[in-house]
Formats: C-alpha cells, sequence, structure tokens
C-alpha cells in the first residue's frame, strides 16, 4: 500500500482510500466505478443534502431514537458542508447508480468522519447518519430540497428584478411608436412601450407558473425509506423532517401525503422543469426580437443600440455584437434541452423508484442556475440600457404603406391595396398617394393615418 492511501472496509471487502480523503470505502468504490464526466453532483446540491442529513439529525433526536450528544455531532458536522466547508470531499460522478445510493453514502461517511473525529464519537454512516433513511428518499428529498431553495433565493429575484427593469422602459417608451412586425414584415404600428410590456407579461406569466408548480416541489417525500412504505423509520419522521427544515430554511416543507410517489416517479421535477422551459422559450423570443431591433447599424432594422460591451471580430474593426442577447438564447437552448433530459428521465421509474435521479438533480439545478443569472443579464446589460434610434423609427414609420389599413373602412379592401402597392412601388407615404387616389383631404388622411392613434386600435 502507498503511503498516501489508507485501508478502509465496507460489506463487500476492503480497498485503498487516499489518505486525506473524509470518505470511505462505498464512496472510493463509486469513484472507480463511474470515471464518466469528471463532474461531481453541484455544490447547491450537496449543501442541500447535508440539510437533509441535519433534518433527519433533528427528527431522530425529537423521537427519542438517537442520542443528544450523537445527534448534535451530525449536525455540527452537516452545518460545515452546508457553510461550503469540505465540498471537495464529494467527488461522485453525476453519472452513478440511478438511486443516487454512492452520493448519499458518500454524504454518510464524510459526516460521520467530521463528527467522530470533533465529538470525540464513533459516529457510524449508515446506523447514525442515514438512521431511519434510505437513499431511495434521501435523495428525491434532496432534488426537492436544492431546487426550492434555488428557486427561491436565486431564479425568483432575478426574475422579479427583469419585470421591474421592463416596467421602467415601458413607461419611458410609452409614446414611441413604431412599425409593427407580423411574418418580419411591416404591419400596423405599435408603441415600442407596447413591445416591452409583452416582454414584462411573458415574464409574469413565466413567473406564476413557476410560483404554482413549487407548492408541490415544497412536498417532501422524506420517510418512505426504501420503497415508500417507511420501513425502519417512525410514522412521525417525514413530518419531523419537514419541519426541521421549515426552520432551517424558512421555506414551507411539508411532509408528501404519499410517500410512494416522490420516489416511484419524479412528476413534480418534470412538472417545474416544464415550466422552466416555457421561461426559456420566453427569453429566446425576447433575446431574438433584441438581435432583430439591434440589427445594422446600417443595413438592418436599426431601431435601438444595445450597449457596446465588447470587440465583435477578431477580422472587422469597429463591430459590435449583441453579445447578451446571444448569451440568454444560448441558456434558453441548454433548458429546454435539460427539460428533455429531465423529461426522459422522469420516465424511468420502475415499479417503487425511479432510477435517474442524479441526472435529474444536476440537469434540474443547472436549468435554476443559468436562468437566474441569464436574466439578470438580460436586465441589466441589455434591456436597461439600450438607446432608442428614433431617426430610423420615424423614417420607417412614415413610409410604411401598411398603414393603409386603417382607410379599410372608408374605402374599401381593395382600393387600399392599390394605395399600398403604388405606395410601396413608387416609394412614397401612404398620404401622398392617398390624396391622388381617394377623394379625402389631407386633413382627413392625417387624422386617420396618425400612426400614435392607430396604436389604441378601435376604430377611427
Amino acid at each position: 500500500m502507498s503511503r498516501d492511501y489508507r485501508i478502509e472496509k465496507d460489506s463487500m471487502g476492503e480497498l485503498q482510500v487516499p489518505a486525506n480523503a473524509l470518505y470511505a470505502a462505498q464512496t472510493q468504490r463509486a469513484v472507480e466505478n463511474f470515471p464518466i464526466s469528471g463532474r461531481p453532483l453541484p455544490a447547491n446540491f450537496i449543501k442541500a443534502l447535508a440539510r437533509v442529513k441535519h433534518g433527519c439529525a433533528s427528527a431522530n433526536l425529537e423521537l427519542g431514537l438517537i442520542s443528544k450528544e450523537f445527534a448534535i455531532a451530525i449536525q455540527n458536522a452537516a452545518e460545515e458542508i452546508i457553510n461550503g466547508h469540505y465540498l471537495e470531499q464529494f467527488p461522485v460522478d453525476v453519472f452513478q447508480t440511478g438511486s443516487g445510493t454512492s452520493s448519499n453514502m458518500n454524504a454518510n461517511e464524510v459526516i460521520a468522519h467530521i463528527a467522530s473525529e470533533s465529538a470525540n464519537l464513533k459516529v457510524h454512516p449508515n446506523d447514525h447518519v442515514n438512521m431511519s433513511q434510505s437513499s431511495n428518499d434521501v435523495i428525491p428529498t434532496t432534488i426537492h430540497v436544492s431546487a426550492s431553495i434555488e428557486i427561491t433565493q436565486h431564479l425568483v429575484p432575478a426574475l422579479e428584478h427583469l419585470i421591474q427593469t421592463l416596467e421602467v422602459r415601458e413607461k419611458e417608451l410609452q409614446n414611441t411608436v413604431k412599425t409593427g412586425r407580423t411574418h418580419l414584415m411591416d404591419a400596423m404600428p405599435i408603441t415600442l412601450g407596447q413591445e416591452i410590456a409583452t416582454w414584462k407579461d411573458q415574464i409574469q406569466h413565466g413567473l406564476d407558473r413557476i410560483a404554482q408548480s413549487q407548492t408541490k416541489l415544497l412536498a417532501l417525500p422524506q420517510g418512505g425509506t426504501a420503497v415508500g412504505s417507511g420501513i425502519n423509520a417512525h410514522q412521525d419522521f417525514g413530518q419531523q423532517v419537514a419541519k426541521a427544515l421549515q426552520q432551517q430554511t424558512g421555506l414551507a416543507f411539508t411532509a408528501m401525503e404519499n410517500p410512494f410517489v416522490g420516489l416511484a416517479c419524479q412528476d413534480t421535477v418534470v412538472e417545474m422543469s416544464g415550466q422552466l422551459k416555457t421561461l426559456a422559450v420566453s427569453l429566446m423570443k425576447i433575446a431574438n426580437d433584441l438581435r432583430w431591433m439591434n440589427s445594422g447599424p446600417l443595413a438592418g432594422l436599426s431601431e435601438i443600440a444595445l450597449p457596446a460591451l465588447q470587440p465583435g471580430s477578431s477580422i472587422m474593426p469597429g463591430k459590435i455584437n449583441p453579445v447578451i442577447p446571444e448569451a440568454v438564447a444560448m441558456v434558453a437552448a441548454k433548458v429546454i434541452g435539460n427539460d428533455s433530459t429531465i423529461t426522459i428521465a422522469g420516465q424511468s421509474g420502475s415499479f417503487q423508484l425511479n432510477v435517474m435521479l442524479p441526472l435529474i438533480a444536476d440537469s434540474f439545478l443547472e436549468s435554476i442556475h443559468l436562468l437566474g443569472n441569464a436574466v439578470r443579464l438580460l436586465a441589466d446589460k441589455a434591456i436597461a440600457g439600450f438607446k432608442v434610434n428614433a431617426d430610423n423609427i420615424k423614417t420607417a414609420m412614415d413610409r410604411n404603406p401598411i398603414l393603409v389599413t386603417a382607410l379599410n373602412r372608408v374605402i374599401g379592401y381593395e382600393k387600399g391595396a392599390a394605395i399600398a402597392k403604388r405606395a410601396y412601388a413608387e416609394q412614397r407615404t401612404v398620404i401622398d398617394v392617398a390624396l391622388e387616389m381617394t377623394e379625402l383631404t389631407e386633413e382627413q388622411l392625417n387624422a386617420l393615418l396618425d400612426p400614435a392613434e392607430l396604436t389604441k386600435g378601435g376604430i377611427k
């Protein structure tokens, strides 16, 4: 044996474990068995896993199943991990056993090691840290806990910030009239404020959908243990764990009414992932609108100018690209892909257990994390600072032949079409052509074709 290693043993026998590792044999077996991605589960999952272990120790103590000194030792060790220490001691790959048993045992072993040393006790990974638990309920519970924390603390504040930013720009630009577009072609006028209000409501609806689904995410299957029946756990264990996690986080966690559901399927996560996908679709639409409106500056629409953040080309001097909308669009694509992954993984519940839990955890938390970051960047580095090219907007508006739509009720569709075609062909305004092709006066035409009035809808 190399001096860099020590001998550990489990129910399968002995093996070498790095001398400085706080984990033991079962973690080491997983490290050797799954050299797949080189990526462990994310830190926010590991911290939430430690929260669950802390809550389980509280519940076991409350129910008289473990001594106070052992419970406190486990809680103190778990708090170290919650506070961001020892995260390097969680090396198990995302692509591992489908129940996440390897990660659960990794946590049990590390917490047992820290607790034993700090309290001078013989804390056992299974008998003490994992008391009243199974990987089969711990990992689904941790998915719910970690996602609930990240959504509440990271994603929701970012979305609220974006909504506030959009509301400011909406009010600022409520009287800026521009050409509307359908099929990427000129259409009736709208205000830039109306366009931004649409984005704002899309994001608000996304936030509302997330809030609706989060209620289910707060229900935890802890206490179901191996198959959902709660074997080897006190009947009140799940409720006590939820109570302890409420106290830790301030979130309204509850015990799942039927823990069989929380083990056998991941329907709640699939639902919430669908809400994140919908949000990603909204962000993709907004990002692409910004890209189109910013296009140019000479050969595109050039309605707005996004903040210039960095040189846009390694070969074309002076080129500036819409880098933030592009980054947001890529995040949206990733989240949509993660949703497909979660959907497939959610189908992998065979009888009493889903067996793609680590993949679900990794994909789900990545989506939440990326969306939160992207939303803030979109607000602060694109929407808050774009400038309006008023002259370009007015020029396009004045020459928009589709304004003739407002004359339909006065001169009829066919006459209107003829005016629009001639105005476009001769590069003239609708009013100029309509003066020649109708009996309407200039005053009447100005009133009927006032772009600002047309943004209000109705019959003129």
